[in-house]
């Protein structure tokens, strides 16, 4: 079933037919100053973004921005792109990533080749707390990919108090709201939370409130990995619903999903509790990464009471063989009722101590190390790999027809949850590699879910709209030139579980600003990317 996804946005269509001589791919003129354009792509199949049907035209780009739409002489530019038999769409917004670290690996690789030219980090509760020094160094370490962020709850909140379990004093609040304040001054687009981490699974509901009405007053968004995403995901959405209704902003609930095998089935209550919330009037969207495995920390299967205080802490509490049965027995009890029977369900990504384990599950490591594969012995080799540093982990818990299910919605935008990825580093989840990608090829393509133009709006003009870019996710005259070509007949992912360090193919260009960080599939040197601070900032 396909959606009308028009309203979203009043955009325009250009329905122009034409012949025109036949170019090379990228194909170079005397490069003159007084030529109109920088670039001209020919011979385009425009999916411009807003939901609307494809049409043909030239793209004219100077100065980083589209110039014009319409029928163009290729000589007035000193570049040419012949787009025939592809599709030209602005570039992609990835609105959850974890790129922190993305200065160190500023061509942001994996993303450029799934065509993604927008990130939004500071995702989960965890983001740079000075966000006017993290935007700000893209001056001295340019980047191929524009770069927003969110203020985070749960790195304020370790900055302010610790990872403490219990609620702030008046002078720990006063510094969380400073912090707050500060961040959406210098540009931040929003707070997130990731309230089954520590600190921000301490955090009681009215705490959360209070620093989303300061983000309120700027104009920003709410976006939360949400308390539970298993048996209690409906009391979750309610609490993220209430944090938006009482504070007075939007709320973007992250990698939207059902990750208890009992709850499977349960997404058209979940998916009802968005559609009330936005019959009342509350401007809630969600993401989804299209996979039915999430990725996290290793940590995440064990009682946040345990982990209070942090990693130190939590340690010396698992040495006392009391407690250590007790986390067992809760362990226990937490598969029992997310309906696993042990933890096959769990992969080992990235363990420093023994990359061995990478790819691994639970189950084959425990068998390995202890030689006995029973549940008791599978908990007692997390809590040794924790109390070793613990591991990043991909957990295989979610059902195909609940993504499928969730994709549908006209309020789902596409993200990855990734970060930057370093080609044959650890294990994975391959969402990193292959998301949009696999949108196109599998969704669209193969299974005929979704339009190709829906498709599309939900990675360009929805995260747009969503988090404030005005002059970005459509294809328009004005606009920021951020563009990808593609071919529909072939796109697909071809990352693995197995293997996930593999680039789509089927994506041939990549523009940000105007500048080919891809061209003819190909990675080049330029560093377009910007900034992106919340508009107004």
């Amino acid at each position: 079933m396909m959606r009308s996804c028009c309203s979203y946005f009043l955009a325009f269509a250009l329905w122009v037919t034409y012949a025109t001589s036949s170019f090379s791919s990228l194909s170079y003129a005397n490069r003159d100053s007084t030529l109109a354009y920088d670039l001209v792509i020919t011979n385009a199949r425009i999916v411009d973004g807003s939901g609307n049907p494809w049409f043909r035209a030239d793209l004219g780009i100077k100065d980083g921005r589209i110039a014009r739409i319409g029928r163009i002489d290729p000589s007035q530019a000193s570049k040419t792109i012949d787009a025939r038999g592809q599709i030209v769409a602005p570039g992609f917004i990835d609105v959850h990533t974890h790129v922190e670290s993305i200065y160190s690996l500023p061509a942001a690789e994996n993303f450029v080749r799934m065509g993604v030219t927008t990130l939004v980090t500071g995702n989960c509760g965890s983001s740079s707390t000075d966000v006017g020094q993290f935007l700000g160094r893209i001056k001295e370490k340019p980047l191929a990919v524009n770069l927003s962020t969110l203020i985070a709850h749960g790195s304020v909140r370790r900055q302010a108090m610790g990872s403490d379990d219990r609620e702030p004093t008046p002078d720990e609040t006063k510094k969380m709201e400073a912090l707050v304040e500060q961040g959406m001054k210098d540009g931040a687009v929003g707070l997130s939370t990731g309230l089954i981490y520590v600190p921000g699974t301490y955090a009681k509901t009215d705490e959360i409130t209070n620093l989303a009405r300061i983000v309120a007053r700027y104009g920003g968004l709410y976006a939360t990995h949400m308390r539970n995403e298993g048996e209690k995901v409906g009391d979750a959405i309610r609490e993220s619903i209430q944090i938006g209704e009482q504070a007075g902003l939007p709320v973007e609930i992250s990698h939207f999903k059902i990750s208890s095998k009992k709850m499977w089935g349960q997404t058209p209550m979940t998916i009802g509790l968005v559609r009330d919330a936005r019959a009342r009037g509350l401007m809630v969207t969600v993401d989804q990464y299209v996979y039915t495995a999430s990725s996290t920390s290793l940590d995440s299967r064990m009682p946040t009471w345990l982990r209070a205080g942090g990693f130190e802490e939590g340690k010396k509490r698992l040495a006392d063989k009391a407690t250590r049965e007790r986390v067992v027995k809760e362990m226990k009890e937490g598969l029992k009722r997310s309906g696993f029977k042990d933890y096959s369900y769990a992969m080992v990504a990235s363990y420093q101590p023994d990359p061995s384990f990478n790819g691994k599950s639970i189950a084959e490591i425990t068998k390995q190390v202890r030689s006995k594969g029973d549940v008791t012995n599978q908990i007692e080799q997390i809590l040794t790999m924790y109390e070793a540093g613990g591991a990043g982990m991909v957990y295989h818990g979610m059902n195909e027809d609940d993504v499928q299910r969730i994709m549908r919605e006209p309020f789902t935008m596409i993200a990855s949850d990734s970060g930057v990825r370093e080609v044959n580093e650890s294990v994975p989840h391959p969402r990193g590699y292959g998301n949009n990608a696999r949108v196109l090829g599998r969704y669209v393509r193969e299974l005929h879910l979704l339009s190709l133009e829906d498709a599309i709006r939900k990675m360009t003009s929805l995260p747009a709209q969503t988090f404030g870019f005005r002059d970005r996710g459509l294809v328009r005259e004005g606009f920021a030139a951020d563009l990808v070509i593609f071919d529909e007949k072939v796109v697909v992912d071809k990352a693995t579980f197995e293997k996930p360090h593999q680039y789509p193919a089927g994506i041939s260009y990549v523009l940000v600003n105007g500048g080919l960080v891809l061209a003819n599939d190909q990675m080049t040197s330029e560093r377009p990317g910007q900034a992106l601070r919340r508009s107004g900032s």
